[in-house]
């Protein structure tokens, strides 16, 4: 895992003399001037109830698409470190227009962006893709921004936008603002970390895909990293990687702050396990999976026969059943393969262990599933099967070589037996 994953969960007192908050507006509601006001009036409302605000803005809508668009036009290969720079520009014209608006509603707004004095996200250099450095980050926060908010100010901050060591301008990928927002928020010890959406929180599903979508109230971290990995748009999963132990996002709209869904629970750090009972690999062919009620009638066989289902892979004509407890399964199922006409045979693999995987947003690490099968390929340990579920990964060997397995991936990790 990088450096930025052993620190982003320490969250340090805040050192402030108020109780802060982070409150970020993304580009779809920094829309136009109405837009704007409107958010400049939420902040200073926030502060006149004696709270320190830091406030942290996107690009105004439809701006980073213009100048993505425009930059293919003009050189297709342009070079990410100036793509950067160019991109910056956004979140720079945000931030003065910001910062403007509070002057005008007497707030004393500082504009922070990588060329202000008082610029404190340090990243990798990894151009258009940076990844936050959380030691030295909240070092520059304690020493850059904690003093303006001490001192009454409103540091108005561009997110989506680092800084290398070097000076060097860098930008954090998609949702990068969300990013920035947790960051600052970890980094200060804020009690929330408020993220204003266009929509006023988290549903059931996409409102613009399904119909009667339910408001959800609240999800646990694990929640939330799963369904934003799964294509959710309310908040990019790299930033759930940085939020502070403890501390909670909202996302709502502009016009309900202390409303919207709240975020909580932390999310796992990297960890290793052998699932405690073993496992049996069932395999059915002529099986046609596209007919949704086969594999119905399969899982309730395993279920009346005393297993859990673990893992299941598809094909257009087979299936692999993952099943722990399935000593007395196979009797069963194929009962149902034959009663049921839902596949030619069955086949089962007793003597199996499933080792699990888990940590946040493991599936950014870059060749991270190569790191944990090539240990085991290179001490010639089978695997019979292997299933990534976003941040989870299950791979499956024999029992009898289960605990080398484990502690081959344990090494290629670098985690440290508990």
């Amino acid at each position: 895992m990088s450096d930025s994953d052993s620190a982003e969960k320490s969250n340090t007192e805040a050192v402030t003399t108020k109780e802060v908050i982070v409150v970020k507006f993304g580009g779809s509601v920094l829309e136009n001037e109405k837009s704007i006001e409107q958010a400049a009036n939420l902040v200073r409302d926030t502060v006149e109830r004696g709270i320190a605000v830091a406030v942290v803005v996107s690009a105004m809508k439809g701006v980073t698409d213009e100048l993505i668009a425009l930059s293919k036009k003009v050189n297709p290969n342009m070079d990410p470190a100036l793509m950067d720079e160019l991109l910056s520009t956004g979140e720079k014209t945000s931030a003065r227009l910001m910062a403007g608006a509070l002057a005008s509603r007497n707030i004393d707004a500082v504009t922070v962006d990588p060329d202000s004095p008082h610029w404190p996200i340090v990243t990798d250099d990894r151009h258009m893709d940076a990844n936050p450095l959380m030691e030295l980050s909240r070092k520059r926060v304690q020493e850059r921004l904690v003093p303006l908010l001490n001192a009454g100010k409103v540091p108005v901050v561009c997110g989506f936008l680092g800084k290398t060591i070097d000076g060097k301008t860098t930008t954090l990928g998609r949702g990068g603002s969300d990013t920035t927002a947790v960051v600052l928020g970890n980094c200060l010890g804020a009690r929330e970390v408020v993220l204003i959406k266009d929509v006023e929180g988290v549903y059931s599903s996409d409102p613009d895909k399904v119909s009667n979508p339910q408001f959800i109230e609240m999800l646990h971290g694990e929640e939330a990293e799963m369904l934003a990995a799964g294509g959710a748009k309310f908040l990019h999963v790299k930033a759930l990687k940085y939020q502070g132990s403890g501390s909670r996002l909202r996302v709502t709209s502009l016009e309900k702050l202390n409303a919207g869904t709240i975020i909580k629970g932390d999310l796992s750090e990297l960890s290793l396990e052998i699932f405690p009972q073993g496992v049996s690999m069932m395999t059915v062919v002529g099986l046609d999976s596209r007919k949704l009620e086969s594999v119905s009638h399969l899982t309730k066989a395993i279920r009346d026969g005393g297993g859990s289902l673990l893992a299941l892979s598809l094909e257009s004509t087979s299936a692999i059943f993952y099943v722990a407890g399935g000593q007395n399964v196979l009797e069963g199922v194929h009962q149902v393969l034959v009663k049921e006409s839902v596949g030619k045979a069955v086949s089962s693999f007793d003597g199996l262990s499933m080792i699990t995987v888990k940590g946040t947003a493991l599936e950014t690490e870059t060749g991270i599933v190569q790191r944990v099968t090539q240990p085991l390929a290179r001490s010639a340990i089978n695997l019979y099967g292997i299933v990534t579920i976003l941040s989870s990964i299950r791979v499956f060997v024999s029992s009898g070589k289960a605990e080398t397995a484990l502690d081959l991936i344990r090494e290629a990790l670098l985690v440290s037996k508990p």
